[in-house]
């Protein structure tokens, strides 16, 4: 059977937009949203267009640069929502408007004041409005993560008659384990009747620090396009990072799948992003963080030295990173002392190395790196030379 296509969503624009801090303007969307597309994009969800006449205009703007990608706009459930939607999609190639709304209890009672049958209605209600206007419409069912399964099927089955191309499953709140969400997936896949009309999608928040695994774990049970954003941008502690779920089934081909995405824009769009959202992206993060292929334990150092895949199961190079770092700290051994000093010119014995190795470590306990300036200070010292001005 040959490997199946999972589309990526990315809604860098709309959902990552939303971490304060990070509001882009529309000059700023178009330049993100042409790299999201030269990054392989299938799906750019553009913004909100009824929140704002700015966010109208940038979601109208993308829509006539954007060539090949489809560009998405998201509404709530109520008719002036998707009108808008499509009025700022209407210059869109590939034009898809994303509508939708709570499905779990809590929401129907706590938000709507409603009954599980009125929600029902105003879900099929805002499908047809969209249809009427777009040939794709995705339906979203908010905090799908925490609504019943048997009520979900209803949902799913009631907005794929009424026309919706592709079904949004959220763990809105992120209160998903990874075999709760791919339960549910299975479920949807196995109790919907007409669920081969439609494609089934993974939104998944970050919350308890689950956004990936649910996301592959959705895929596994069914789904064929996941929801994820640029760096894990996103409401709270951000959604599913798109770097991440990239790299997994692209390292796991055990998988079956695969995505569209150029592995090697990876690293140079996340620092766009990270620099035009000016939100730093955390030195450890998987994939795209300045920590990622960097190596001071002096055990890590040594297997790297001998070959890189003791301890990278990633190249650098794959994923458009600058490139392995040998970082000396305390923590380092001399192998790594050794490996630094000859990149910057200096050859010597084992012997020498495990003399000076003795004055590496007086030094590196007073600091948190050995940089190049203290390398060269050490190997002067210890040949007794004159360090060059």
């Amino acid at each position: 059977m040959a490997d199946q296509k999972i589309f990526i969503f990315d809604t860098t624009l709309r959902d990552g937009e939303q971490v304060p801090g990070c509001k882009l303007n529309t000059k700023e969307k178009i330049e993100l949203a042409l790299q999201l597309e030269a990054l392989g994009v299938d799906i750019i969800e553009a913004g909100f267009p009824v929140s704002s006449p700015g966010d109208f205009h940038s979601v109208e703007e993308v829509s006539r640069i954007i060539k090949n990608a489809t560009v998405c706009g998201l509404s709530r459930a109520v008719q002036k929502d998707i009108e808008v939607a499509a009025a700022a999609l209407r210059h869109a190639r590939r034009p898809r408007i994303h509508t939708g709304i709570g499905t779990s209890d809590s929401h129907i009672k706590a938000k709507f004041n409603a009954t599980r049958d009125e929600i029902l209605i105003r879900a099929v209600q805002a499908v047809k409005w969209a249809r009427n206007l777009v040939g794709d419409v995705e339906f979203y069912a908010e905090d799908a993560g925490r609504t019943d399964n048997e009520y979900l099927a209803r949902v799913v089955e009631a907005v794929i008659a009424a026309g919706a191309t592709v079904v949004n499953i959220p763990d809105t709140t992120g209160y998903c384990l990874p075999d709760q969400y791919g339960e549910k997936m299975a479920y949807l896949i196995n109790h919907v009747p007409n669920i081969d009309k439609a494609i089934l999608a993974c939104h998944c928040h970050n919350d308890l620090g689950l956004a990936t695994a649910n996301s592959i774990s959705g895929i596994r049970s069914g789904a064929r396009q996941i929801e994820c954003t640029i760096n894990g941008l996103g409401e709270r502690a951000g959604n599913t990072s798109l770097e991440e779920v990239v790299m997994i089934i692209r390292q796991h081909k055990q998988l079956g799948f695969y995505t569209s995405i150029k592995a090697g824009e990876l690293n140079p769009i996340s620092r766009l992003v990270s620099d035009t959202m000016r939100m730093p992206v955390q030195p450890n993060k998987a994939i795209v963080g300045s920590n990622a292929f960097s190596h001071s334990s002096g055990i890590h150092q040594d297997g790297f030295l001998k070959d890189a895949a003791t301890y990278e199961i990633i190249s650098p190079d794959e994923v458009g990173a600058d490139g392995s770092r040998i970082v000396l700290t305390a923590r380092s051994g001399r192998s790594a002392l050794a490996f630094r000093l000859q990149k910057i010119g200096y050859s010597f014995t084992r012997n020498d190395i495990d003399t000076i190795y003795e004055r590496f470590l007086q030094v590196a306990d007073t600091k948190k790196e050995v940089i190049e300036e203290d390398l060269h200070r050490l190997a002067h010292a210890y040949t007794g030379s004159v360090i060059p001005t």
